[in-house]
């Protein structure tokens, strides 16, 4: 199996060792071109898995127990899926003739990851081993991608078959669209002066496209809040986040009553990309939706016109028949005259202020703009989407989809393995960091110098601002004793800062705490009362038994 593995390119194994999964453990010694990355919690190894997959577009393979290691991978295949992200889940089980006689940790996982993989499978024949990894790889790269499971007892994956021949590796390939619907939409969409291009995270490989189309009809960008990132500030006709946390400018761009077309890309238009279900997205105008997964269309907005297939490759085709059409650059498009984002009607602040959004804002001013982001749940999320610049591409690794607690803690691993170039900052919260903030030490003993900035707050900020909103009161047990986290990562052997003023953070200060060999705590020691720019949010949330 793992020879497969590595023939497809597999560079790193995720997860925790146990007796069910002993035999591919051991088999390690003798693949050195293969890493185990053995995290603290198997959910956080489903996160590593998930991020690296993304970075690279490539399979990314989970190993666990049977048992509890099985389900501790639940969440995150869940995710996964969510996501779209081609992970490997392979877990062990106990030996063949010992199912159903109550072994210690027998569990039958195949069932429990039905609904959040593609495909899960129990091996018990030790001749289908590899051809059920080798199908279930097949399945998670192909149409859409997504999480697949495989369970292999203990005794099968002990069993000598000798020398097997390897099938071919599969490789990922683009989901084409219908050539007659690409034209329809080109046509249709060419000369309509007032449009929208609505850009989700589909469109993550299509950035140059997007860039491209916005240029061509002259139409602004504004991108959902898992989007973020992707299109530079400073780009001209780029107008920020729609939805949840989204500005005030993107907001009036979709809401304008001449706007005539939208062209939607990569956006499955869920709550937090609509501003909880905004109708008004494509009332009145003509509607495009370009997806890879189908059954996003019309599930709840009437959808004039639904392509299927890759945003790449949908878009490029799209541009194509512009260009013959005569479309041309529009002149105003190439004039970078899009107002300043970083507005707010929520809250305005003093920049002497100790609070979220000035502490983000000086960080980014002090780290380099080709840093990338991971970014956890919690209210300072609301803070980074609003508030922070984009300076490059892909600089935001935002999850507001299945929206776990802590998933930015494992993700700033798997994705600084995938992009070693990149400086990798993960931003999180108390919560998430007592959830899976000991990954801390992964990152320690893999010298991965990953930047961890922790909002401690001593609550469930999210929580704590929801209620507040819908009840007018929270409950006491939001909050607990705060806890200092920087002696904490001391007593780890990581170099730490606690900011408990604005004047605490500063440019010596911040690059005193890098280094090269591994990583660093930032805790900010805040608790911010002001009302978090969640947009739409607020009201839906404060209209609760109105």
């Amino acid at each position: 199996m793992l020879t497969y593995l590595s023939s497809g390119g597999v560079q790193y194994l995720f997860g925790i060792p146990a007796g069910s999964v002993n035999a591919f453990f051991d088999e390690l010694n003798d693949f050195p071109e293969i890493q185990s990355i053995v995290a603290k919690h198997e959910t956080a190894a489903s996160y590593m898995a998930s991020a690296y997959a993304k970075e690279t577009g490539r399979i990314a393979v989970c190993i666990g127990a049977s048992g509890p290691g099985a389900t501790n991978f639940i969440t995150g295949a869940a995710n996964a899926m969510r996501e779209h992200l081609p992970v490997l889940f392979i877990t062990g089980n106990v030996p063949v003739q010992t199912i159903g006689l109550n072994a210690s940790q027998e569990l039958d996982a195949e069932p429990l990851f039905r609904p959040v993989t593609k495909y899960s499978v129990t091996v018990k024949d030790p001749n289908r081993v590899l051809s059920e990894i080798s199908h279930a790889v097949e399945v998670a790269l192909s149409d859409i991608p997504g999480p697949v499971h495989v369970a292999v007892p203990i005794d099968v994956q002990l069993t000598d078959i000798g020398v097997p021949e390897l099938p071919p590796f599969p490789t990922k390939v683009p989901v084409f669209p219908d050539v007659a619907s690409v034209k329809q939409a080109a046509q249709q969409l060419a000369h309509i002066q007032h449009g929208v291009l609505f850009v989700g995270q589909g469109a993550r490989g299509a950035i140059d496209e997007v860039l491209e189309a916005s240029k061509l009809l002259g139409w602004p960008i504004v991108t959902t809040p898992q989007a973020k990132g992707f299109i530079p500030t400073s780009t001209p006709l780029a107008s920020g986040v729609f939805g949840f946390a989204g500005h005030v400018l993107a907001g009036n761009v979709v809401s304008q009553t001449d706007v005539q077309a939208i062209l939607i890309i990569g956006s499955s238009l869920g709550e937090t990309a609509t501003s909880n279900y905004n109708r008004s997205i494509t009332q009145n105008r003509f509607s495009v939706q370009i997806d890879i997964d189908p059954s996003v269309f019309g599930r709840l907005y009437e959808i004039d016109l639904s392509i299927c297939g890759d945003a790449t490759v949908t878009l490029q085709m799209m541009i194509r028949e512009w260009r013959k059409l005569g479309v041309s650059v529009k002149s105003e498009s190439l004039i970078a005259s899009n107002p300043e984002l970083l507005n707010s009607e929520e809250f305005s602040t003093r920049p002497d202020e100790f609070n979220t959004r000035n502490i983000l804002q000086q960080l980014q001013t002090y780290l380099p703009n080709n840093t990338r982001y991971t970014v956890d749940i919690g209210e300072f999320m609301s803070y980074v989407i609003h508030y922070m610049q984009v300076f490059n591409r892909k600089s935001f690794e935002i999850n507001v989809h299945f929206g776990p607690m802590g998933v930015a803690i494992g993700s700033a691993l798997g994705l600084k393995l995938a992009d070693s170039n990149s400086p990798v900052v993960c931003i999180t919260g108390d919560g998430c960091f007592f959830m899976h903030g000991l990954e801390i030490l992964t990152a320690k003993e893999h010298h991965l110098p990953i930047l961890f900035v922790v909002f401690n707050n001593a609550r469930l900020g999210m929580v704590y601002h929801g209620h507040m909103l819908q009840y007018g009161r929270s409950h006491q047990s939001f909050e607990q004793t705060a806890v200092n986290l920087a002696q904490m990562g001391l007593a780890m052997g990581i170099p730490t800062l606690r900011v408990e003023n604005i004047q605490d953070l500063t440019l010596i200060s911040l690059q005193n705490l890098l280094q090269e060999e591994g990583p660093a705590l930032l805790e900010i020691a805040l608790v911010d009362n002001n009302i978090p720019p969640m947009g739409d949010r607020v009201k839906f949330l404060s209209s609760f038994g109105s």
